[in-house]
């Protein structure tokens, strides 16, 4: 046996160096907002900080829900790879970023009824209002280089471009804090300069990641790939793979934004103490869906290889890697709450009593963490279904009826509960269904005829 753990746990090196490049990538973009919220914090009148915190937020869950353009890139990709297919490869980057590109000009064209339900729902006062939307409505001009990103990001996880992947995120979120300084502070343009900064460090990124991709291309091979983008099979087939994973992240936004909703009805100092919890889930966020991205590319890599004897293997040690990490964020929170959560505030009477919730959010970490690790090697086999149907489940079994006695009673603690069944139900699934998935023969859950050399 001890002959076998070499061959069977000769991708650790790998995965470790996706992980990082992923976490990496990943921590870049609060920071970098972070340093836009400090100087427009800084700014005499504070509803431009208001306007544009709202604003962001709006435009964060709505590019949540189209994040599958990433995530339903890099399985198939790294599948192709594992295949030699150096064509199926080339097509799923062109096939996705043309419908990035096609969903990133929609939302320019649906800018104005979409800025104005979402503040309208919201209801801000008046000049809260004026400054966010006006962050909204130059933010969003970057949309289709923001999704096209996602696509690039994605294909070149999938061929394991760590290195790049890192790269493009240091010029974007550095582009955008050497932007925002220029607009905000020396321009003076205020939440307008937000936005603007951002749409063009996503442009910026974008042309670098473009010129980086068509690097891969000969001009013969892309006369001939030109015909084959346009294969109806193929592009039902992403459709359907893209269209399961955004029913999962629509999901995951629905219960965001019902808690949010849940926390406020039940009082400011609840809503506070919810918030300050939803920092570290967040940020928690960041590192296990680097080490789900990196579980995904090598997933994909060796089910595209036929090599399916490690695929138990690297599912093992992912899970355990996030355990480790869900342990870590939550035992620091849960040994040294008003350490941890007076970094966030000084407002004694939100954390004083705090850590009343805190073994909630050692177990939704713990749950949660695990989860988007497994959700990573499903992504890796490109079976978009079951992500669809674990969050489906979880959501009806699980988060709705707790959060219907939570509301009923008014229970911070069962609202936490909600959550954590949602994650326990969800990552029970993905359990039930891994078995199956580790035979030679595996079904990829979805028909994918785009990984197919015979349709292109």
């Amino acid at each position: 046996m001890n002959l076998m753990l070499p061959t069977q746990y000769d991708f650790i090196p790998r995965y470790l160096r996706l992980a990082l490049a992923n976490v990496l990538s990943n921590i870049m973009i609060p920071l970098a907002n972070l340093v836009s919220v400090i100087f427009l914090g800084h700014l005499e009148e504070i509803h431009h900080f208001a306007g544009v915190i709202l604003a962001g937020n709006l435009l964060n869950f709505l590019y949540f829900v189209l994040l599958f353009l990433r995530m339903g890139t890099t399985g198939v990709t790294a599948q192709a790879v594992g295949r030699d297919d150096r064509e199926g490869m080339l097509l799923v980057g062109l096939r996705n970023g043309l419908i990035a590109l096609v969903l990133g000009i929609a939302l320019i064209l649906f800018k104005y009824p979409l800025g104005e339900l979402g503040f309208a729902l919201l209801n801000v006062a008046p000049e809260i209002k004026s400054s966010g939307l006006d962050y909204f409505n130059a933010q969003i001009l970057g949309a289709p280089a923001i999704l096209l990103n996602f696509v690039l990001i994605g294909w070149f996880l999938g061929r394991e471009k760590n290195t790049l992947v890192v790269l493009l995120s240091v010029l974007s979120n550095g582009a955008k804090i050497g932007l925002d300084y220029l607009f905000i502070i020396h321009l003076g343009w205020e939440s307008t300069g937000a936005g603007i900064s951002s749409a063009t460090s996503q442009y910026l990124s974008v042309v670098v990641g473009l010129i980086f991709f068509f690097r891969e291309f000969q001009w013969l091979e892309l006369q001939t790939l030109a015909g084959k983008i346009w294969d109806i099979s193929a592009i039902k087939s992403s459709l359907t793979l893209n269209g399961n994973i955004f029913a999962s992240n629509l999901v995951l936004l629905v219960i965001s934004l019902t808690l949010s909703y849940e926390g406020v009805r039940m009082g400011t100092l609840v809503y506070a103490q919810n918030a300050l919890l939803w920092q570290i889930i967040s940020f928690n966020t960041y590192f296990v869906e680097g080490l789900g991205f990196g579980t995904e590319t090598l997933v994909g890599n060796f089910k595209g290889k036929g090599d399916s004897q490690k695929l138990e293997p690297i599912v093992g040690f992912a899970v355990v890697v996030a355990l480790v990490v869900g342990l870590f964020f939550g035992g620091v929170c849960f040994l040294f709450p008003d350490t941890v959560f007076g970094l966030f505030t000084n407002h004694t009477e939100v954390i004083s009593d705090i850590d009343t919730f805190v073994p909630w959010l050692l177990l939704v970490l713990v749950l949660s963490s695990i989860g988007f690790t497994l959700e990573g090697y499903f992504l890796g086999l490109a079976q978009g279904t079951t992500l669809r149907n674990a969050s489906l489940i979880a959501f009806a079994v699980g988060f709705v009826p707790m959060d219907f006695a939570a509301t009923r009673f008014s229970s911070n603690h069962m609202l936490w509960l909600s959550l954590s069944l949602f994650y326990a139900i969800r990552m029970m699934v993905f359990v039930v269904r891994l078995p199956g998935t580790f035979a030679t023969d595996v079904d990829n859950g979805t028909s994918l005829p785009v990984l197919e050399k015979t349709t292109l």
